[in-house]
């Protein structure tokens, strides 16, 4: 398992882009990222914020998606933070684990919305239906780096 693309986004429903290297901080998120701020279109007070520091994505879930619809959207489309090439996570499950110098924990499933489809205009709950990734939490502060791999913890 290794950090194929790290994404971020300054503002909430503005484009994202690609960085190589970032500083992923506990409680907060990754740094510059919109959600880091509490800027992002999901940083409500009704909502619980200990899901919004990091969104995972298998790699393997936008060429599924990208069948199902019969599209051709690419990983900045589907808004995730960290693109995890080979992502097993039976081997991350219940475990805390590093990419880089950062210690992460999956904290739940992260299924696609409605506000996704609406913004692509494609039926992304279908595409992403049981593949949407995973939410996690920034257990220890550190910076992470595209080609990291990620290592379970005991």
């Amino acid at each position: 398992m290794h950090l194929h693309a790290i994404i971020i986004g300054k503002e909430a429903k503005k484009p994202l882009e690609y960085v190589q290297t970032i500083h992923a901080v506990a409680g907060k998120g990754l740094e510059g990222d919109r959600y880091f701020y509490g800027k992002g279109t999901f940083n409500k007070p009704q909502l619980s914020q200990s899901v919004r520091e990091i969104s995972i994505l298998p790699y393997e879930s936008l060429h599924i998606c990208n069948k199902r619809l019969d599209t051709k959207l690419n990983f900045l489309d589907l808004r995730r933070n960290l693109i995890i090439k080979d992502l097993d996570y039976e081997v991350l499950k219940n475990k805390e684990f590093t990419i880089g110098t950062a210690t992460f924990r999956i904290v739940r499933t992260c299924p696609p919305c409605r506000y996704l489809s609406r913004l692509l205009r494609e039926d992304i709950m279908e595409g992403l239906k049981y593949i949407g990734g995973f939410r996690a939490t920034i257990v220890k502060s550190g910076v992470i780096s595209v080609g990291d791999g990620l290592v379970a913890l005991v």
